[in-house]
């Protein structure tokens, strides 16, 4: 396919890769991951993805959207969400992916902030959706309108292609904008990777991850996109039945998560359970590092280690992708050739090569973030505070190795990462306020052994309170990931100078609570709500 250089939006670079990989399968979902819609799996490949897009672009056309408008898309996992991203890009419109698991709250205040113009969903989301009074809500079918009045927005790789909300340590969720170029150079970086990572058009991506997020938006889909490849989406993330859809799908690349890689772990051994003639390596970063040998040992397949966020993009990442990747250690790998980095003290001064410290990056050359986020929407202060000195501040912590390839250590910023989903301690903070049963409280994480982080609340309480009360409460009011799975009751928490809660006293007290079984575990009761 021609450069991405010379390529200046999401869609361009889509009929550049009809033209050349037209009758080749493009998106896919398995059969067992289509069930709840349809009797069959559901395949595209480029020339009738191109004819779909084509139906949906003339639909979104008849709505009179303009460039630099935006439309959210309550669509789970299915490939709708590809499509109208292809056919909302090409109009010059941003998409606002929602995650329809999320609380009424969440889901208001996502569509609010982005000033979306138009919400499509699924049929059975349209009744919730609409009640929520936010903005016009439609379903695909009303996207009707007249073949010849679509006009297609000039590529620019400035524009934004999504808005992306991921949690922050400031409460409400932030939403990241994200440009065509952003797209492009992620795509186009995995694509070159090369090594272990190597990849070709002959490659099928199976990813349970929802194309919500950074992973499978940004990165899978212009990927395969980019080199000819067919993505593999699930709805979510079968273990039972993971690796007889990776032979039935026959998936040479594979995504997870670390809290995925330690569940399968857990399943019977099989005699089937060597891919290395099958599968050219998995993706799964945050994976416990006592698992990742076990894991590349029973399966025959490398499990990749890699660090980046949705702020960075292609700006500003690492990658294990080729030896040594010193399995077992939490190694993320070298970072890559376009990227500077610092490994700095909580002044901001480089610590001795080594030492732990927190991860600043940005671009070389001129523009120092080139392919990174444009910035959070309506929020400019917390963008140049995170660009603070003309640095990318992650609030995640390394140590340098004598190799040059970074090792993680933690993370500096108050978020708890469970089951790769960032929670920000004060969002769950202030919705347990909101409870007539609280009087103060602080959240932080604690190690769990498949999901990474849980989260743990401390509740200040004079009269007594019953903790299952207080879990329903926050169940109303938060996506179930973002509850408390344990609570214990405090007469009041450790504070620091500044009268601010000491936020590693609470995390060692709640190990503490944990291990002396002072505290109600109520993770059992954590489970996604249905529709």
């Amino acid at each position: 396919m021609g450069s991405v250089a010379e390529q200046h939006s999401v869609y361009q670079a889509f009929e550049r890769a009809v033209e050349e990989y037209g009758p080749r399968s493009f998106l896919r979902v398995p059969a067992d991951s289509a069930k709840a819609y349809s009797d069959s799996a559901i395949e595209y490949s480029y020339e009738e993805t191109r004819t779909r897009v084509g139906q949906l672009i003339v639909g979104y056309a008849a709505r009179r959207l303009e460039p630099g408008d935006r439309v959210a898309l309550a669509f789970d996992s299915r490939l709708e969400v590809y499509l109208h991203l292809l056919a909302l890009n090409a109009l010059g419109v941003s998409i606002v992916p929602l995650n329809s698991g999320a609380s009424d709250d969440e889901l208001l205040h996502i569509v609010g902030h982005s000033d979306s113009r138009l919400l499509v969903a699924l049929p059975e989301y349209g009744e919730r959706f609409a009640g929520l009074d936010i903005c016009e809500v439609i379903a695909e079918s009303d996207l009707t309108g007249s073949v010849g009045a679509a006009k297609l927005a000039r590529p620019d790789l400035s524009a934004e292609a999504a808005l992306l909300y991921t949690s922050g340590t400031t409460g409400k969720p932030k939403g990241c904008m994200l440009s065509n170029e952003y797209f492009l150079a992620l795509g186009d970086w995995y694509v070159g990777l090369g090594g272990i990572c190597s990849m070709d058009k002959d490659d099928r991506l199976m990813t349970p991850l929802p194309p919500n997020h950074m992973n499978a938006l940004c990165t899978s889909f212009p990927a395969m996109m980019l080199s000819g490849g067919c993505v593999i989406q699930l709805d979510r993330f079968h273990p039972r039945t993971w690796w007889q859809t990776v032979r039935e799908e026959k998936a040479t690349i594979i995504h997870c998560l670390g809290v995925m890689t330690a569940i399968l772990l857990t399943l019977p051994e099989d005699d089937r359970d060597d891919f290395s003639g099958q599968i050219k390596f998995c993706f799964g970063p945050g994976s416990d590092p006592k698992h990742q040998g076990v894991f590349e040992k029973r399966f025959g397949v490398p499990l990749i280690e890699a660090w980046a966020m949705t702020e960075s993009g292609a700006g500003g990442m690492t990658i294990a992708y080729k030896d040594p990747r010193h399995v077992g250690s939490r190694c993320i790998g070298p970072p890559i050739d376009s990227m500077d980095y610092r490994v700095v003290d909580e002044q901001d001064e480089d610590v001795p090569a080594g030492e732990a410290g927190e991860l600043l990056v940005r671009a070389k050359g001129d523009d120092p973030r080139k392919r990174f986020f444009s910035g959070y929407y309506k929020d400019p202060e917390a963008t140049e505070k995170g660009w603070k000195g003309g640095w990318w501040h992650t609030g995640d912590v390394v140590r340098e190795g004598d190799d040059g390839s970074l090792y993680f250590v933690d993370r500096r910023k108050n978020v708890i990462r469970r089951s790769g989903e960032n929670i920000a301690a004060v969002e769950v903070e202030a919705v347990l306020l909101q409870s007539s049963d609280v009087i103060g409280c602080a959240v932080c994480a604690v190690p769990d052994e498949i999901r990474g982080d849980e989260v743990f609340a401390f509740i200040i309480n004079e009269k007594g309170a019953d903790a299952r009360k207080i879990f329903d409460h926050c169940m109303k009011h938060l996506t179930y990931f973002k509850v408390p799975g344990y609570i214990a009751f405090v007469p009041e928490l450790p504070l620091t100078a500044s009268q601010k809660v000491s936020r590693g006293e609470i995390k060692q007290m709640a190990r503490d609570r944990i291990a002396k079984k002072e505290c109600a575990d109520l993770r059992e009761f954590k489970k996604r709500k249905r529709m």
